[in-house]
């Protein structure tokens, strides 16, 4: 069956027609996915795809209605792994409420169902056991549809594997199917995701494809710009709808993922450009691969050069081809996107502190997660964090309660993008760039104490949730202006170990807070900061693309800068003394708040309130 859905790479439009009891439910969803929330525990319902429940579909073909996609039946015949297509629709009955959807594979009927009650058999197998890829108003971009009943609609399809299903609240009727297109290799080796390996020599490659290992062997060629290439064997995973938590993973949001492959690429020499390409040997000996990718390899740790990382959280994703976004909410996801693209030869790694896709159970988003970043993530290492949207899930382990990861509870962000962890579920790991340096506390202090600050002398704390100070409304609201149990349980770790900065997402918008310990501004410049590290500087960059949350109108004090806009931090290490720190907003590039630190080795070393080194007889 496997080996069948992979074949059967197809996509489908067809057009459905709602009634207007439903529209409204439509209406009311997306009040409802504005209003102010707790942490995010009912996000899960503001995925857009959430607002359609498919397995209720009623079947109502009609000649009155078509739907055709032009130009060819096979894409990407090139090589390419997306293409735009145009869909020409025609309805005698046109209304307000008709939408185009897109399926994956095309033959969808009810074969690939969870297997059903006997009850629910009485009423008849559902039709459709899976949520479109992605959908549009007919209507959108053409006000004249309901009077003449024809338009054409573009979408952005991407060599995509497999389905996906959802159980929601509305009830379509199906009027009209069009003609099958697919890509010409389905299977093809895609959308490649560097990420820094447990040492500062390797780089791991992971991607996607739709080849198993009793079909082909993964494996990585790569090498040298412009010099012999050698090959690097790629170990191959995937997971499965009962690897989900529950429902929508496990369900309706349900969609084969393909197989997740990763190579380690070991023994890099310091700051030489590599190129690589994937690689699947197919039984016959033949050989698919993917286009060629550059990257950069890291530089030696404690070497003194110009050494650039990126971080931000809640990134989510948007449709090129304006589709599957009518709740609008992650309206920023392209800006950032597009703006680190643009500056891609002046960035050496991005940190993505948690909250992916907000796939939020509906497998198939993740795909359209990775094509979006791979011209990001082909070229520089891509660090993720886990978020509460991959995560949360009630009963599985997580110390948050809530429904946030729509069944996921970590699996598809552990198997799809490689973390350099003892235990990848856990998402607790350090990662060593240059002259930069994150059982979970102990955890964190042993990361800390092995810090060595003479060669990384900058300490990076990072977490998703906000452990540490926010000015967000729901916070102030509580009275914490903090996650329970956050910096009453670290503030001493940041302090005993001088940890320069420690950088949140979660709450979706930017704060820069004053060096800080135990609530009081323990420096009160804002520009530039020299000497001793007497406190740590708490950072919310939580703006990298979903919808924005508010501040509370409480004066907080320690408060330096905010910023209710989308946007990410850059770091700057210009040697082991002198750094840059820039929040720049996605919108433009452009630098809205910056200072700089400098200090010497000595000033880490110093004794500050509550952190003394050990001393010794012995010198």
């Amino acid at each position: 069956m496997r080996n069948q859905l992979y074949l059967l790479l197809l996509s489908v439009f067809v057009l459905i027609t709602l009634n207007k009891s439903v529209h409204v439910l439509a209406q009311n969803y997306i009040t409802f996915g504005k209003q102010k929330h707790r942490h995010g525990d009912m996000q899960q319902m503001e995925q857009p795809l959430s607002a359609i429940q498919m397995h209720k579909t009623v079947l109502a073909l009609t000649k009155s209605a078509s739907i055709h996609v032009q130009g060819p039946r096979i894409l990407g015949s090139k090589g390419e792994d997306f293409e735009w297509v145009t869909i020409n629709l025609r309805n005698a009955n046109p209304t307000d409420d008709d939408w185009v959807g897109v399926f994956s594979p095309a033959k969808f009927n009810e074969s690939i169902c969870v297997p059903i009650t006997k009850d629910e058999k009485k009423h008849g197998a559902p039709f459709f056991c899976t949520a479109p890829l992605k959908f549009k108003y007919a209507n959108y971009q053409n006000a004249n549809y309901t009077k003449t009943g024809r338009t054409s609609l573009k979408f952005r399809l991407i060599n995509q594997r497999g389905d996906f299903s959802l159980p929601s609240s509305l009830a379509p009727k199906l009027i009209s199917i069009s003609n099958f297109v697919a890509f010409a290799n389905p299977k093809a080796p895609l959308y490649p995701r560097l990420a820094l390996g447990k040492s500062w020599d390797i780089m791991t490659v992971t991607w996607t494809s739709g080849y198993n290992i009793d079909e082909a062997v993964p494996f990585v060629e790569w090498g040298w710009k412009g010099q012999e290439q050698k090959c690097s064997p790629a170990g191959t995973l995937t997971f499965h709808r009962n690897s989900m938590c529950g429902t929508p993973a496990r369900t309706m949001g349900w969609r084969d993922p393909g197989f997740i492959h990763t190579s380690f690429l070991k023994d890099l020499w310091p700051n030489m450009e590599y190129t690589y390409k994937l690689g699947h040997m197919l039984n016959s000996g033949s050989i698919v691969w993917s286009k060629q990718y550059l990257f950069k390899s890291p530089p030696f740790p404690g070497q003194e050069s110009l050494q650039r990382i990126v971080i931000f959280g809640d990134m989510g994703k948007q449709e090129r081809d304006g589709s599957n976004e009518y709740a609008n909410y992650q309206p920023g996801s392209l800006m950032t996107t597009d703006t680190l693209i643009d500056d891609l030869d002046n960035i050496d790694a991005v940190f993505l502190i948690g909250d992916l896709p907000y796939a939020n159970g509906y497998i198939s988003q993740w795909d359209q997660f990775t094509a979006q970043v791979e011209p990001i993530t082909s070229r520089v290492p891509f660090m993720i964090a886990s978020g509460n949207h991959e995560r949360t899930w009630e009963n599985s382990g997580s110390i948050y309660n809530g429904l946030d990861s729509g069944g996921e509870c970590g699996v598809p962000a552990e198997t799809l993008y490689y973390v350099p962890a003892e235990n990848r579920a856990k998402f607790w790991y350090a990662a060593d760039y240059g002259i930069e340096g994150s059982e979970q506390y102990k955890f964190i202090e042993q990361c800390f104490a092995s810090a060595n600050r003479h060669k990384q002398p900058w300490l990076i704390f990072a977490a998703h949730r906000v452990l540490g100070y926010s000015s967000n409304e729901w916070y102030a609201n509580e009275g914490s202006f903090e996650e329970p149990m956050g910096r009453e349980h670290l503030q001493k770790l940041w302090q005993k170990y001088k940890v320069d900065m420690a950088f949140f997402g979660h709450v979706h918008n930017y704060e820069r807070v004053c060096p800080i310990y135990q609530n009081q501004c323990v420096n009160k410049e804002t520009s530039h900061y020299s000497g001793v590290v007497n406190g740590t500087i708490h950072v919310v960059v939580g703006g990298g693309g979903a919808h924005l949350n508010r501040f509370t109108t409480i004066n907080t004090t320690w408060s330096v800068f905010k910023d209710y806009d989308f946007g990410f931090v850059k770091l700057t290490a210009f040697d082991q003394s002198n750094l840059l720190f820039e929040y720049k907003k996605s919108k433009d590039g452009k630098v809205y708040d910056s200072f700089t630190i400098s200090r010497d080795y000595k000033d880490v070393l110093a004794c500050v309130h509550d952190c003394c080194e050990p001393t010794t007889l012995a010198y």
